[in-house]
């Protein structure tokens, strides 16, 4: 199956609410427009892929924080506390395993149910 990504990007006009585009294996490939501050989360048992395809993303960490310009990745590893910040609207993609909640541990107003985009 191919996917357009700016084709699916077309389709989401909210912030901070995974669209799954592909899957592989028992992986979901997701799409997701941010903008502001998310919340301090962690995911206990797998690590986090973030890549940013337009923006700019920071992935606070309690130590320092990563700064992601387009074309570039970042691995949160299982268990550490991070929040995403994005300053302008930023569309990142995320690879994690099926049925992982995007506020991880935290929960709270900004979780989303995953859900496949149209």
């Amino acid at each position: 199956m191919t996917v357009n990504i700016e084709e699916q990007l077309s389709r989401i006009d909210d912030h901070w609410n995974p669209r799954i585009v592909a899957r592989v294996n028992d992986y979901d490939v997701k799409l997701v427009k941010v903008q502001g501050e998310f919340v301090w989360h962690t995911h206990e048992d797998t690590d986090e892929f973030f890549q940013v395809v337009s923006g700019r993303l920071t992935i606070r960490l309690r130590d320092r924080d990563v700064v992601l310009a387009p074309g570039e990745l970042f691995v949160v590893p299982r268990g550490v506390e991070h929040c995403p910040v994005a300053d302008e609207e930023t569309v990142i993609m995320l690879f994690e395993p099926t049925g992982v909640v995007n506020t991880g541990d935290a929960g709270g107003p900004l979780t989303r149910p995953v859900v496949a985009a149209d």
